[in-house]
């Protein structure tokens, strides 16, 4: 397998973003992140993106008359920077089919809960954090899996827990998770980049490193 060359979709803030370009450019992760996709002109990921020095790009369904207009847009992005691999960090749309299938096994997400609990369409940020605290949960946590064309559902590639507290607030749970979300992603890119990630259907193994 080539080295991973890593696009990111994102839309807000844009910490994970950050994080895995440091930690690529540090050498934590055999990885090159060479392009940053953004569904929002005024999303602060920008601005990160131009400190960081990564190529930075706003493409918005809303600007294309068509689905297809905008997913071939979305290729040509792609491929113009030669990605390989793609990490969602914060991206609150929905990925066209076409691309997650040019993409498929190739394409990471993160979820703040332990999927298939607390997932699927409408649940993403806050709302999460208030379904485990609705329903009583006494665990959750942050899912990396893999993006298929449904919602929080494709194979999962790790998971990290944290203990729900009994004076837990949505705000305090969020916070706990966001804890944990950026080293568990880190770890599951690091696995992609040193070729220890095997698929079989829902199953997904993790190999073991090859020998110093």
């Amino acid at each position: 397998m080539n080295p991973l060359r890593i696009a990111f979709f994102a839309s807000g803030n844009g910490t994970l973003f950050e994080t895995i370009t440091t930690r690529c450019r540090s050498g934590e992760i055999e990885a090159d992140p060479v392009c940053l996709i953004c569904s929002n002109p005024e999303a602060p990921v920008l601005q990160r993106a131009q400190r960081l020095d990564v190529p930075a790009r706003v493409i918005q369904r809303d600007n294309f008359s068509s689905g297809v207009e905008f997913t071939a847009e979305l290729m040509e992005e792609l491929r113009s920077r030669d990605a390989n691999f793609v990490c969602l960090a914060g991206y609150m749309k929905k990925v066209p089919a076409a691309v997650v299938q040019a993409y498929r096994h190739r394409m990471l997400n993160i979820h703040p809960a332990l999927l298939p609990a607390f997932g699927g369409k409408g649940m993403y940020g806050r709302k999460v954090h208030e379904a485990v605290l609705e329903y009583g949960a006494r665990i959750s946590g942050a899912t990396v899996h893999l993006v298929d064309e449904e919602y929080d559902h494709g194979p999962i590639i790790l998971q990290r827990a944290v203990f729900v507290m009994g004076n837990d607030t949505p705000e305090t749970l969020e916070a706990r998770v966001h804890q944990i979300e950026h080293d568990v992603y880190t770890e599951a890119v690091r696995l992609f980049a040193e070729e220890r990630i095997s698929v079989n259907g829902r199953k997904v193994t993790i190999l073991p490193g090859k020998s110093a």
